[in-house]
C-alpha cells in the first residue's frame, strides 16, 4: 500500500495545514491539501501554474517566492506574512501565514517547489487587540498625566518676586511613578514690611485631589501672609483647614521669613526637613528642626531664629529629594549639601548666565536622580542675599539725544537687580515713551532738564517716575500721534499723569517676577538683560539689489522716526510701489515710530500698492505691532 499514489495523496489532503507541491519551471500544481483548498475555496489547480492558481498573490511576494525557491534551490522562510485573498464572491480577506517553502528534488534533480504554512491569523489578530488596548491604556495613562501635571503647574506660582536684597529660584520634578503629580508645592510672599515667606509644602499622596488640596494650603497661607500674618498665626489657619478637609491631613511644611536687608530670618518646620543653608565659602549646615507637628494633627507651631549672612543662601526642599531608591536618610542630606554647595559655587554644570540660587534649584536636582532616579516629586526653593542696588535718578537735558543712553542706563539698572528679558522690555518701552512726552513739554532751552527715577520696592514692584518742568500739553486727536501714554498703559501694570504749573510728572509701576522650573517642561528663558550697547539705526536692502525690500535696525524713536518715514516713502515712490520692510533687527519701537509706519501704511492704502511690515515673533517690532494693531499685512 506504501506505493499506491492515491493513498499518498490522500495523506497529503488530510495534513492540518497548508500545504502546495508544484512541479516543473511553471511550478504546476500536483497537490493542495483540504486546508489550503479551505484558505482559496472553488479554485481550479490541478495541473495549473501557481501563477494562476494564487492570481491574486501575484503583487504580494507569494508567487515570486515559489519561483525563487525553484530558480536558486535555497528555501525562503516567513514570520506572520499579510496575505490579501480574494474570495469567490469577489470579497478580499485579510489572513496571516507563517511558511516554508523549500526545493523538491527528486534522484539529484530538481523536481518542483513544496509549500508548507500555517495560518497564524487568529494568534496575531488577538497579539494586535492586546497591544491596542495597552496603546489605548497608555495613552489614557498619558492623557491622565498630563492633565495632572497641568493642573499642578496651573496651581504652583507663576512666578517668583524680584526683591531688593534678595535673588529667589525654584524647581519642581514631577514623580517617576504612575500616579505622576502629587501635592509638593513652594511659594515666596513678599510682605508689606519687606520680609519675604518662603514655603515649601508637601500633602499626603499624589493625583488630581492631592493636587487640589495642595493648591487650598497654597492658598490660606498666601492670603495670610500676604495680609501680614506671623508663622504662627499662618500656620493655624493652615492647621484648621487641614483638621476639617482629611485628604490635607499630615500636610508637612516648611516655612521661613527672612529680611533680605539684615538677614535675620525665623522659622517652623511643622513635620518637615529643616532647611539648608549654604555659605559662599562652600561650607554647609542645616537648621536644627523646630519641632513642629504636621498640618491638622493637633500639634503646635515653635518658631527659631537664625541669621543668614550675606552671600550665602537658604534652600528649602520636599523630602522627595531625600527619599531616593537606594539612600537612607542620612547618606542623601549629605548629597544634597555637596551638590548644592557645588552648584551654588559654579562647579557643577556650566550655567553661567543663572544665579547660584537658579543653579541649586536646576543642577542639584539634575545631579541628585541621575544615578538613582526617584518615586516621589521633588520641590527645591532657593534664596540667596545679594548687596541690594541703588535706585537709579537721572538728570539730563530735555534732549531726544538723551533717549538712547537712557534706555540702556535703564536696561543696565534692570539687568542688576535681576529682571527678566520681557520685564526690561516692557520698562524701557514704556518709560522711553514718557521720556518722550517729557523731553517734548520740557523745552528746547539749553536749561531745560527732564529727571528718570527708578526704585525697586520691597514687595518686589519697580516705581519709576519721569518729571519735567515745562508746560503740559493734552494729547490731540490728530492722526497719527497721541499713541504714546496708550502704548505705556499697556506694558505696565499702573500709570498716572499728574501735572501742574510746575511741570508733570509721569508716575509708572510694574512687579518684577522671574519664573520657576517646572523641570519636565521646557526652560523659560531667565536670562539677566546684558548691558551691552544698542544697535546703531540703519536701514539696509535685503539679498537681490531691490531697494523696495529693505531690513531696518535699530531704535525707531523720536530721533530717528522722520527719517525712517522718509526714506519708506522714497523708496516706495510715495506709496506707489510695492514696499516689504522688516523690522526684525528694530531694538526700540516708539509710539513716534509706530506713527511713521502708520503714515507709510496710509499712502500705500490710497495707492493700492502692498506694504508688508515683517518682524520675527517675540522681537520688540513684533509685539509693538501687536499693541497697536498694526500686524504685518499679506
Amino acid at each position: 500500500m506504501a506505493d499506491d499514489p492515491t493513498l499518498l495523496l490522500t495523506a497529503v489532503d488530510q495534513v492540518p495545514f497548508i500545504l502546495a507541491v508544484c512541479e516543473g519551471p511553471e511550478l504546476r500544481v500536483l497537490a493542495l491539501s483540504a486546508a489550503t483548498r479551505a484558505v482559496i475555496p472553488g479554485r481550479e489547480f490541478l495541473g495549473r501554474p501557481i501563477r494562476e492558481v494564487l492570481s491574486d498573490l501575484v503583487g504580494q511576494q507569494f508567487v515570486d517566492a515559489y519561483h525563487d525557491v525553484y530558480r536558486t534551490g535555497e528555501p525562503i522562510n516567513g514570520r506572520e506574512w499579510r496575505v490579501h485573498l480574494t474570495a469567490p464572491d469577489g470579497s478580499v480577506h485579510e489572513m496571516f501565514a507563517n511558511f516554508s517553502i523549500t526545493p523538491w528534488t527528486a534522484g539529484g534533480e530538481r523536481r518542483g517547489v513544496i509549500g508548507v504554512g500555517f495560518d497564524v491569523t487568529e494568534m496575531v489578530r488577538q497579539r494586535q487587540e492586546a497591544a491596542d488596548r495597552t496603546a489605548e491604556l497608555r495613552e489614557r495613562y498619558e492623557q491622565s498625566r498630563t492633565v495632572v501635571t497641568a493642573l499642578q503647574r496651573e496651581l504652583l506660582p507663576t512666578g517668583l518676586p524680584v526683591l531688593p536684597g534678595a535673588q529667589i529660584a525654584a524647581s519642581y520634578l514631577l514623580a517617576e511613578a504612575d500616579t505622576a503629580a502629587g501635592g509638593d508645592w513652594f511659594d515666596a510672599v513678599a510682605q508689606r514690611d519687606g520680609r519675604v515667606a518662603l514655603i515649601v509644602g508637601d500633602v499626603v499622596g499624589h493625583g488630581v485631589r492631592a493636587s487640589g488640596v495642595m493648591g487650598q494650603l497654597r492658598a490660606v497661607l498666601q492670603d495670610r501672609l500676604e495680609d501680614g500674618a506671623g508663622i504662627v498665626e499662618a500656620l493655624a489657619a493652615a492647621d484648621r483647614f487641614a483638621a476639617r478637609v482629611p485628604a490635607a491631613h499630615a500636610t508637612t511644611v516648611a516655612l521661613v521669613v527672612l529680611d533680605p536687608i539684615t538677614g535675620e530670618l525665623a522659622y517652623c518646620t511643622a513635620g518637615h526637613p529643616a532647611p539648608l543653608i549654604v555659605t559662599p565659602t562652600g561650607s554647609t549646615r542645616y537648621l536644627p528642626s523646630t519641632g513642629g507637628a504636621p498640618l491638622g494633627t493637633g500639634g503646635d507651631f515653635p518658631v527659631r531664629a537664625d541669621n543668614l549672612a550675606p552671600g550665602e543662601l537658604l534652600l528649602l526642599y520636599s523630602d522627595g529629594v531625600l527619599e531616593r531608591p537606594g539612600r537612607d536618610h542620612a547618606t542623601s542630606s549629605a548629597e544634597l549639601a555637596h551638590v548644592a554647595a557645588d552648584s551654588a559655587a559654579g562647579r557643577a554644570l556650566h550655567d553661567p548666565m543663572a544665579t547660584p540660587a537658579e543653579r541649586v534649584c536646576t543642577q542639584s536636582v539634575e545631579l541628585l536622580v541621575r544615578a538613582t532616579g526617584h518615586t516621589d516629586d521633588i520641590t527645591l526653593l532657593a534664596v540667596q542675599r545679594v548687596p541690594a542696588v541703588r535706585d537709579l535718578e537721572l538728570t539730563l537735558p530735555a534732549s531726544p539725544a538723551e533717549l538712547r543712553p537712557t534706555r540702556q542706563a535703564l536696561g543696565s539698572w534692570l539687568g542688576e537687580i535681576g529682571a527678566t528679558a520681557e520685564d526690561v522690555f516692557a520698562l524701557q518701552h514704556a518709560l522711553g515713551e514718557l521720556l518722550a512726552n517729557a523731553v517734548e513739554h520740557a523745552g528746547a532751552t539749553a536749561a531745560s532738564t527732564v529727571t528718570v527715577r527708578a526704585t525697586l520696592t520691597a514687595a518686589g514692584v519697580v516705581e519709576a517716575s519721569v518729571r519735567d518742568e515745562g508746560k503740559w500739553q493734552a494729547p490731540q486727536p490728530r492722526a497719527n500721534r497721541g499713541r504714546g501714554l496708550a502704548l505705556a498703559a499697556q506694558l505696565v501694570a499702573a500709570l498716572k499723569v499728574d501735572h501742574s504749573p510746575a511741570g508733570t510728572i509721569a508716575h509708572l509701576t510694574k512687579p518684577l517676577s522671574r519664573p520657576a522650573r517646572l523641570l519636565d517642561s521646557p526652560a523659560a528663558d531667565p536670562t539677566l538683560v546684558s548691558a551691552s550697547p544698542e544697535a546703531e539705526f540703519r536701514i539696509i536692502e535685503l539679498p537681490g539689489g531691490d531697494e523696495t525690500r529693505i531690513r531696518i535696525e535699530g531704535p525707531i524713536d523720536v530721533s530717528t522716526a522722520a527719517l525712517t518715514r522718509q526714506e519708506l516713502l522714497r523708496r516706495s515712490r510715495g506709496g506707489t510701489l510695492p514696499l516689504t520692510v522688516d523690522l526684525s533687527g528694530v531694538t526700540q519701537l516708539s509710539s513716534a515710530g509706530v506713527s511713521a509706519l502708520h503714515h507709510v501704511a496710509g499712502q500705500h492704502a490710497t495707492q493700492e500698492a502692498p506694504l508688508v511690515l515683517d518682524a520675527a515673533p517675540g522681537s520688540p517690532a513684533q509685539l509693538i505691532l501687536a499693541l497697536v494693531s498694526l500686524l504685518p499685512k499679506p
